[in-house]
């Protein structure tokens, strides 16, 4: 992978979260703060963006989330000096399963996921604030989200950044070694952690990924520079079977002008 300027990288995710916010005729924002490096960075780069009188996190744990994200969470608003909620969503998702039980991790993952999205945008309306996401390139290129969960946003300002350049860029900002040294996790269940989910090292994923994507590498030379046509078959299948998570919901042509087709002006296309 090339090496990004982090300076450069940082004053355009900065300028792209005050424009994203601004135009859009609001002030504040508001971050779904996990205690991972991904909402760290993002609730970093928002406070440089908008101050920290505009930003506000909120915390929502689950039963079975590891007590280091909470603690990890509130570590970070203090730092960074931004107000903050934390909203237990047990007594929201229990009662649910408790009704329409599962043994499914997957789908108590989602739910809570989504349960969070929820709250996310409920605050962003008592707040008068956009919801600013905190997903990175990888994984949304292989549809490690939940849709209309953590893919759910108003803007993603990290969202061309790999994972592997999340790191440099949360190294770059001061974004504490506790942080930034605590294995990936959506902490979606006990001990969960992204990498063993997923099947791949971050370092490999972003390494194939950025080749396959960036590059527009042939299967031949991601042969040739080592990875194995099991691996490139498997995250092109990632990609593929995902690509509904990247794209508006499709919408069935009738007019001349059909939204999302024919009709796709910027936001400010009236000014």
């Amino acid at each position: 992978m090339n090496e990004i300027n982090l300076d450069v990288t940082t004053d355009i995710i900065v300028k792209f979260i005050y424009d994203s916010i601004k135009k859009n005729g609001f002030k504040n924002g508001v971050i779904g703060v996990s205690g991972g490096i991904d909402s760290a960075l993002v609730l970093a780069l928002t406070v440089k963006a908008i101050g920290k009188e505009n930003t506000f996190a909120i915390l929502m744990p689950f039963r079975t989330s590891s007590p280091d994200s909470l603690s990890d969470g509130k570590y970070l608003c203090d730092k960074f000096d931004v107000d903050y909620e934390v909203i237990d969503i047990t007594p929201s998702i229990d009662p649910y399963f408790e009704k329409f039980p599962t043994d499914n991790k997957t789908l108590i993952g989602n739910k809570c996921a989504r349960e969070r999205m929820s709250i996310l945008y409920d605050f962003s309306g008592r707040k008068n604030a956009l919801v600013v996401g905190t997903s990175n390139k990888t994984e949304i290129l292989i549809g490690y989200s939940t849709l209309y969960g953590d893919s759910a946003a108003a803007f993603l300002p990290i969202g061309d950044l790999y994972k592997s350049e999340v790191f440099l860029m949360a190294e770059h900002l001061g974004i504490p070694e506790r942080i930034i040294n605590k294995k990936p996790s959506a902490d979606l269940w006990k001990n969960q952690t992204d990498e063993e989910e997923i099947g791949f090292t971050y370092e490999t994923l972003d390494k194939i990924l950025y080749m396959m994507i960036d590059q527009r590498a042939s299967d031949k030379e991601l042969k040739v520079s080592g990875f194995s046509s099991k691996d490139i078959i498997r995250i092109k299948k990632m990609i593929s079977s995902s690509h509904f998570k990247r794209t508006m919901p499709p919408i069935t042509k009738i007019h001349y002008r059909t939204v999302g087709i024919d009709f796709r002006y910027p936001r400010d296309w009236l000014k």
